[in-house]
């Protein structure tokens, strides 16, 4: 029979990416939005996927919305990828950040509880619950100690998926992802600022960049092969939680050195560091061990920080003079030479 699958927060790079995984593997793919009717599913479209997605409206906050819509669909696998998704918002709207990610995740467990259906969960956990870890690499056994109100809403939704899977026996685990990221980024996100700054500089846009701190480090992945990985381990008959990551950490800088030069500029000329950009406090040293996840679901990543800067520079190329919304449109200029103008749109990147 065909599988059912329920993606929460499926109009976000994760969950758009992860419908057309499943897609691909004949799973009947529902999405939930907080008003399906409005919402515009814009990365669903640009992945060419809509037309095959049934959307509907769900609030995860509140437990009555996420009942019915659970009834209803009545899905095999729940993953849950909603929630606010940034840790620099989280510093100015830290109750929505504990809201809509750990009560969010509640509510879903407790549904699930509720109807008695045997479902698979998934929850999107995440690297910013352990900190700092001493310049070491974070695994499965790596105490907690966010710095973030995401990380500790994050780590609270983290441990409520453990107390549901050992005390009333629900599927239920955790994917603690590192940094992925990848051409459906939005612009609040410093890596797609980043990509988009430089692209638009190359196409003759006058400008300057202005960042916090570029010495941060952080371990980047490829956000399509993470979400193999998420559906990799919700098959697992024996439900654990799995640390996904490259392994390689890269500072700020070399991320920025690395889009720059992807355009043929020379970054130092085009960013400013700007100090109200920094974060009250903020990790400085984050990778992952993925030894775990490449034991017991074979999953190893392809993709390191300059491969995924490639692609996403090809994405924004391809868009024919994409800049951030709030920089308005620029015309391609002789400082694109050093870039391909015939760069693969983003429904193609593997």
């Amino acid at each position: 029979m065909q599988k059912r699958a329920l993606i929460c927060g499926v109009s976000g790079q994760d969950g758009a990416y992860l419908a057309r995984l499943l897609l691909s593997k004949n799973y009947h793919v529902t999405g939930t939005s907080r008003d399906a009717q409005m919402a515009g599913f814009e990365n669903l479209v640009r992945l060419g996927i809509r037309d095959q997605v049934d959307c509907v409206s769900m609030s995860l906050t509140d437990f009555r919305s996420t009942l019915q819509v659970l009834d209803k669909v009545r899905p095999d696998e729940v993953y849950n990828l909603a929630g606010q998704s940034s840790v620099a918002l989280s510093f100015e709207q830290p109750v929505e950040a504990m809201t809509s990610i750990s009560t969010g995740c509640l509510n879903l467990l407790e549904a699930i509880r509720f109807l008695g259906q045997d479902i698979r969960f998934y929850n999107a956990s995440s690297s910013e619950c352990f900190g700092e870890t001493g310049g070491r690499a974070a695994d499965e056994t790596t105490p907690f100690r966010p710095r973030s109100p995401y990380g500790v809403a994050k780590a609270a939704a983290h441990w409520t998926v453990v107390n549901y899977r050992e005390a009333y026996g629900v599927h239920a685990v955790n994917g603690i992802l590192f940094n992925h990221e990848s051409p459906l980024r939005p612009y609040r996100f410093v890596t797609k600022k980043i990509v988009a700054a430089a692209c638009a500089v190359a196409r003759g846009r006058k400008q300057k960049l202005r960042l916090g701190d570029l010495e941060i480090k952080r371990d980047w992945g490829f956000a399509p092969e993470y979400v193999e990985a998420i559906w990799r381990m919700t098959q697992l008959d024996l439900p654990t939680d799995l640390v996904i990551a490259t392994g390689q950490t890269h500072s700020l800088r070399e991320f920025v050195s690395a889009a720059f030069d992807g355009v043929g500029l020379d970054w130092s000329e085009y960013v400013e560091i700007d100090d109200t950009l920094r974060r009250p406090s903020d990790i400085a040293f984050s990778a992952g061990n993925a030894a775990l996840a490449q034991r017991l679901i074979g999953w190893r990543p392809q993709f390191n920080m300059k491969d995924v800067v490639r692609l996403m520079l090809e994405a924004e190329l391809g868009a024919r003079g994409a800049v951030p919304p709030e920089e308005g449109a620029c015309e391609k200029g002789e400082g694109i030479r050093a870039v391909r103008d015939d760069a693969s749109p983003v429904n193609t990147v593997r």
